[in-house]
C-alpha cells in the first residue's frame, strides 16, 4: 500500500469517525444534538492539537535529556533530522526497561521523541537509526495528532454512548419503539465502530511511517531488526502506560496477544516487515536473511 493511498484512506476514515461523533448527537438531540456533536468533535481535536505531548510525556514519566546525556541519540537524531529537512526535535528518555519509542508534537516546529530507557540499552546504532527515522516520519507527516484525535473523537463516542444509554434520546425516540431500537443500537455499536475505526488508523499510519523511516534511513535493515527486537521484548517486559496511548509507540506495549488484528493499534511485525520489503521493492527477505 502506498503512501499516498494510506493518506487517502486515514483522510476517509477520519471523516467516518466524524461522522459517527455527529450520528451520536443525532441520537441524542437530532439537529441539535447532531450541533452538539460537531462542536464536541471539534473541542476534542483542539484540545488533542495543544496539550497530546504534554500528557504523553508526562504518562511515560520522561525527562528531556541533552547532548552530553545521549550523545548517540543526539548524533543520530540530528543527522536524520537534517536528511528529512526538519527542525531538531526535543529528546526525552522514558525510565521504562521495555524498548519503545514515540514522538509527539502538534507540527514538526514542536516535534518531540521519546526513547525508553530499555531501547537506548537494547539497540545498536543502525538499529537505533531505524527507530528514529521512523518516528522523525511521524514529525514530518503529522501522523501523531492524527492518530491522537482520532482516539480522543472515539473515546469521547463511546463515552457518548454511555450517556445515551443512561439518560436516553430524545422524546420521540422514547414515544417510537423504532427510534427507541435505533437508540439502543447506537449505544452497543456506535463505541464499537469508533474503536475500529480508530485502529484502523493507528495501523494505516504505522505502514507508512515504515516505509518512509526506511527511505530516511537508507535501507530497511536496521528497522527490520529494531521491530524484531522490540517485538520479541514487548511479549515479555511490561511497560506502564494508558491503553488509550498504545497507538503512539513503534510497537503496541503489552503484546495483544489474543487481540485480532482488527482490534490492534498496530500490525502485526511480520505483517510490517513484509510490507516493508515490499515497499522497498524487494520481493523476499533473502537479502536480509542476516537479520532473521
Amino acid at each position: 500500500m502506498s503512501v499516498f493511498t494510506n493518506g487517502l484512506k486515514t483522510a476517509a476514515l477520519l471523516g467516518l469517525l466524524m461522522g459517527l461523533c455527529l450520528a451520536v448527537g443525532y441520537a441524542f438531540g437530532r439537529n441539535e444534538g447532531m450541533l452538539i456533536g460537531l462542536v464536541f468533535g471539534g473541542g476534542m481535536s483542539l484540545v488533542s492539537y495543544f496539550f497530546s505531548d504534554k500528557l504523553a510525556l508526562a504518562a511515560a514519566g520522561a525527562r528531556p535529556v541533552t547532548q552530553s546525556d545521549a550523545p548517540d541519540l543526539f548524533r543520530i537524531t540530528s543527522t536524520l533530522a537534517g536528511r528529512a529537512r526538519l527542525p531538531m526535535p526535543r529528546l526525552y528518555v522514558s525510565p521504562e526497561q521495555a524498548p519503545n519509542a514515540f514522538a509527539t508534537g502538534r507540527n514538526p516546529a514542536h516535534g518531540v521523541v521519546c526513547v525508553t530507557q530499555g531501547l537506548l540499552q537494547m539497540m545498536d546504532d543502525r538499529e537505533l537509526e531505524g527507530v528514529i527515522a521512523h518516528e522523525l516520519s511521524h514529525i514530518k507527516h503529522r501522523d501523531i495528532l492524527i492518530s491522537t484525535i482520532a482516539a480522543i473523537i472515539a473515546g469521547g463516542i463511546s463515552y457518548a454512548a454511555h450517556m445515551l444509554m443512561f439518560f436516553g434520546g430524545g422524546r420521540s425516540d422514547r414515544d417510537n419503539p423504532l427510534g427507541a431500537i435505533g437508540a439502543i443500537l447506537m449505544m452497543i455499536l456506535a463505541p464499537i465502530a469508533a474503536a475500529l475505526i480508530q485502529m484502523a488508523i493507528s495501523r494505516s499510519r504505522e505502514y507508512a511511517a515504515d516505509a518512509r523511516g526506511a527511505q530516511l534511513a537508507g535501507g530497511p535493515e536496521g528497522l527490520i531488526n529494531a521491530l524484531r527486537k522490540l517485538d520479541q521484548a514487548n511479549r515479555q517486559i511490561p511497560m506502564h502506560v494508558p491503553p488509550t496511548q498504545n497507538h503512539m509507540f513503534i510497537v503496541m506495549p503489552f503484546s495483544a496477544e489474543g487481540f485480532t488484528e482488527l482490534f490492534r493499534t498496530h500490525p502485526p511485525t511480520e505483517k510490517r516487515i513484509a510490507n516493508l520489503l515490499q515497499q522497498m521493492n524487494l520481493d523476499h527477505p533473502n537479502p536480509y536473511a542476516r537479520l532473521a
